[in-house]
């Protein structure tokens, strides 16, 4: 059992536009799990600067970003760390004695994933951070073959020149043996039973891979799942990238049932 909540507990803490519970959830359950002496809670903000200004000063050990803060943040740092050099994206902020070093674990998480995979050609839609790092962790996992589906024509164009990838503005005419959604699309709200890709894209593919973590189904899996397609969820790179900033933060790395336990509680209804 953890201990109460007093003047020694560590905060930790989340970043974004449309706060979700999965990564309080995930980290509370194991801090409860383990005994630490810790408490996770999501924000979002309006001020970034003021937002970053504040996990140094209060000494907040650790913070998450998510969409849209994931390049913005960087300038505000002090460092960056492995993959989140290399890409110019941060999901994880750690406060060493107020020196503030990003890293990115949605990136070792992708790469995890899509190893046991066949290599073949990909079409992804998104260009945000999560994009760039689930892009590059294809790419470097050897997928060579890939196409940026991106409105934006700045960041679209630039990522998948950076990659040597095509881009298009619109890919709905396009097909590919993986596709990949980093968008909002699926999630609760207006885009709830938005579909990334048409039915005939998703026939014609053989994995479907959709970053969107809550809800665990979102109408892109479940109709790839119905065509029988391999599926990679959005629940699954969140556990895996969750999982390392938990140890990021407190040094621990907890056990295979103890993390199978905090993902069935973060995605529970």
């Amino acid at each position: 059992m953890k201990p109460p909540i007093g003047p020694t507990t560590r905060l930790c803490m989340s970043l974004a536009a449309r706060p979700g519970t999965f990564g309080s959830r995930f980290h509370n359950h194991l801090y409860e799990a383990l005994g630490l002496d810790y408490v996770y809670k999501a924000f979002t903000t309006i001020d970034l600067e003021g937002a970053v200004r504040g996990i140094r000063s209060l000494g907040i050990r650790g913070c998450a970003v998510s969409m849209p803060f994931k390049e913005d943040v960087i300038p505000l740092l002090d460092g960056l760390r492995d993959s989140a050099a290399a890409i110019d994206s941060v999901n994880t902020i750690v406060n060493d004695d107020g020196t503030l070093l990003g890293y990115n674990t949605d990136y070792s998480a992708v790469r995890t994933l899509v190893e046991p995979l066949a290599r073949a050609p990909f079409l992804l839609r998104g260009s945000g951070g999560m994009a760039k790092a689930t892009a590059t962790a294809l790419v470097d996992a050897g997928f060579v073959e890939g196409v940026i589906v991106a409105r934006n024509l700045a960041k679209g164009s630039k990522l998948a020149a950076a990659l040597g990838c095509a881009w298009q503005a619109e890919g709905e005419a396009s097909r590919a043996a993986v596709l990949v959604n980093v968008t909002p699309l699926g999630m609760t709200g207006a885009d709830a039973e938005a579909l990334a890709f048409t039915h005939a894209q998703v026939e014609a593919a053989e994995v479907v891979i959709d970053v969107v973590a809550k809800p665990v189904e979102t109408p892109l899996l479940r109709l790839a799942r119905t065509l029988g397609k391999l599926v990679v969820t959005g629940a699954e790179i969140a556990k895996l990238q969750a999982l390392e900033q938990f140890v990021l933060y407190t040094g621990v790395r907890p056990t295979e049932a103890q993390i199978a336990a905090a993902e069935a509680y973060a995605v529970a209804p």
